[in-house]
């Protein structure tokens, strides 16, 4: 497989750190699958990369990247020295993180999974619209929404100005996952920094429930033409990724099953503070990452650097990262 050209926004060191402190705390923030065709990549902009899976089309769309602090937010059990690990990947206390949203070309739909944080979380922020436009994809003609969880740096972009930034489509999102976040009698369950996050939802989901725009699914379902859900939950109540098959191979979207790559591929163990369920979190990337190095799948991950999209390998106990584009 050749790569044509690849565009990474996560390979540089942010200098500037998430605004997360408006909701509590201030953050010192080989399967057959394998033969998925690698496209050119946007000629109108870094913010867009593509991919064919059987006869769908996977466009990466960047929505910018912030500088997340590993001392406050990652969780490593005993005998994991994460000091080490970031510095054998040649990282810094804070790391880069990227965050990706992804269109999907199927059946004659154009399906978004996840929107970006929009204007909530600083101005590195929020370049989801940018990213469609240099892909050439009017918003209006987005037809349906997949959410992975609730969290404000992948529902935010479901409004725009005060109005739905996708008006025609509906918006899809696990029945679990809406019912905790719907009800601001759970905040004291979640870490003080995510209480935010239910206000978030109520303003975001609110438009397209109103208009009957907004629907639940459970694992296994048959979200969009060759798209189901699988539950991977952990990270929030109702977490989820989907696998998208065609034509014999196969992508699957992790959402947060990953933050810091270099540190949760040599150590799965490694959790982050937003986790609702720690042990629950760590257990499913674990089986996603045993999965995915078996198969030889595609993955598509929302905070692995721009465009997210690669493969896992195995390397004695751990794991490896092979992002698109790698010879």
């Amino acid at each position: 497989m050749k790569v044509t050209r690849r565009f990474s926004r996560g390979d540089r060191v942010c200098s500037r750190l998430a605004p997360w402190a408006r909701y509590g705390f201030a953050l010192a923030l080989v399967a057959s699958s394998a033969h998925a065709d690698v496209l050119p990549a946007s000629t109108v902009g870094g913010a867009t990369y593509r991919l064919k899976v059987g006869q769908d089309e996977v466009i990466a769309l960047s929505d910018g990247d912030f500088g997340l602090d590993t001392s406050q937010l990652l969780i490593a059990p005993a005998g994991v020295r994460l000091p080490m690990l970031l510095q054998s990947a040649h990282d810094g206390q804070v790391v880069t993180t990227s965050v990706n949203a992804y269109l999907v070309k199927t059946g004659g739909k154009l399906v978004l999974i996840d929107t970006g944080a929009a204007d909530q979380l600083g101005d590195s922020l929020g370049k989801l619209g940018k990213s469609l436009a240099k892909a050439g994809i009017d918003p209006s003609k987005i037809d349906a929404v997949l959410l992975t969880h609730l969290h404000i740096d992948h529902v935010s972009g479901l409004m725009h100005g005060g109005t739905p930034t996708f008006p025609n489509a509906t918006v899809w999102v696990d029945r679990r996952e809406l019912a905790f976040w719907s009800d601001p009698s759970n905040a004291p369950k979640v870490d003080p920094v995510m209480r935010g996050t239910f206000d978030v939802v109520a303003k975001t989901l609110s438009p397209y429930r109103d208009k009957g725009r907004l629907k639940t699914f459970t694992g296994g379902a048959k979200v969009a033409p060759d798209i189901v859900a699988t539950d991977t939950v952990g990270h929030t109540p109702g977490h989820t990724s989907f696998v998208l098959k065609s034509q014999g191979q196969q992508l699957v979207f992790w959402g947060d099953l990953i933050h810091v790559g270099d540190v949760q591929f040599p150590a799965p163990a490694i959790t982050i503070r937003f986790d609702f369920d720690q042990p629950a979190a760590a257990q499913e990337r674990n089986k996603a990452l045993a999965r995915a190095a078996s198969s030889g799948t595609w993955i598509a991950g929302s905070h692995l650097a721009f465009p997210g999209m690669g493969h896992v390998k195995k390397n004695g106990d751990a794991f490896v990262w092979e992002p698109a584009g790698k010879p």
